[in-house]
């Protein structure tokens, strides 16, 4: 196979491995396991280029040393790859807080903030991390979030406010993803309406997962700002094209890190992690995406992000997989060649 395009650079995310593990579920996979099944796929001789990394143990201690990020660093470079995003871990179960809370919660996030982009910092200088961002959101329910919808967004876009002036400090973009889990970023319209708020657009902007913004357009836990009837027939290829050509409008100027990933248009969680949107393999039966024609929607814009963004890389999102699943070198083959697919339909030399 030809494979002529070389960017946006392809990157699987290591934090699957901990993201809904633990806590009476099933226990977290090492990074180096993460790194190995990466490094180890392969599609025609196309191979991962890099990853996104979780900057929480036991994957990143969050308080790292130097030394030890020089180590994380060169057991990235000796399989080949690179480091892109990273995820500030902002919650309150890993030292964060709600960002819409009080003045000890809010400075809880912005500490765990200030750490993950002294660590993204740390590896951009030591030649590991050549694009990416840190990735963030409100750390708090959508449920407490509805019981002063004005109050607390209006306190959530402060947070934000504080966090971009650390990242500015640091060189850093902060990218909020959206999850209908989120209190704040629940629908595509308060996602947009907090970043509105913000207005940031150089330093703050939106992560896109396939998979979750999926659920945007079905209205979970915001009824009121779907896109999708109650009960739609996904064999209603016009009406999905319309919902999802207004929805990927809205928040693709916003747009500055992507998550390739499948969703069957239903809810998940596992561990300490709420529902939102379920990740599927590629291929799964029940998938509701065509994975490079909607990538598509997000990738290919002329009018360019407020950010001025143009990604270099893209990351695919598999959050809560089984490990049975996770720890098969098929299961990253399909992956990757999802990926592969997605570059050759909308990617450059």
């Amino acid at each position: 196979m030809n494979h002529t395009n070389t960017f946006p650079k392809l990157h699987n995310a290591a934090w699957p491995g901990v993201v809904g593990k633990g806590e009476g579920s099933e226990p977290a996979i090492e990074l180096d396991a993460m790194l190995d099944l990466t490094a180890a796929a392969d599609v025609d001789g196309v191979k991962f280029d890099g990853v996104d990394l979780f900057l929480f143990a036991p994957h990143v201690d969050i308080d790292a040393n130097d030394d030890e990020l020089k180590e994380l660093a060169e057991k990235v470079q000796k399989r080949n790859l690179v480091i892109g995003s990273v995820v500030a871990p902002v919650w309150p179960p890993t030292g964060g807080g709600p960002a819409m809370g009080s003045g000890e919660d809010q400075e809880k996030f912005l500490t765990q903030v200030r750490k993950g982009c002294r660590i993204a910092k740390k590896l951009r200088e030591l030649g590991v991390r050549p694009y990416g961002v840190v990735r963030i959101d409100s750390a708090c329910g959508a449920a407490d979030w509805t019981n002063d919808p004005e109050g607390n967004q209006k306190r959530i876009a402060e947070t934000f406010r504080k966090a971009a002036e650390i990242a500015d400090e640091h060189g850093e973009k902060l990218a909020a993803e959206g999850e209908i889990c989120w209190g704040g970023m629940h629908s595509w319209r308060k996602m947009i309406d907090l970043l509105e708020r913000v207005d940031r657009p150089k330093t703050v902007g939106f992560q896109a997962d396939m998979a979750h913004t999926l659920l945007y357009l079905m209205g979970y836990n915001a009824p009121e700002d779907a896109l999708l009837p109650q009960n739609f027939g996904w064999d209603d290829e016009q009406k999905f094209d319309e919902a999802y050509q207004q929805l990927t409008d809205a928040l693709r100027p916003w747009t500055i890190d992507f998550h390739v990933a499948q969703n069957d248009a239903t809810v998940f969680g596992s561990g300490s992690h709420d529902k939102t949107g379920r990740h599927c393999l590629p291929n799964d039966p029940g998938g509701k995406l065509d994975i490079p024609k909607r990538a598509g929607y997000w990738l290919r814009d002329d009018l360019g992000a407020k950010a001025g963004y143009k990604p270099q890389h893209v990351c695919w999102d598999g959050c809560m997989f089984p490990n049975e699943t996770m720890m098969k070198p098929e299961t990253w083959n399909e992956i990757l060649g999802a990926m592969v697919a997605v570059r050759k339909a909308h990617g450059w030399k």
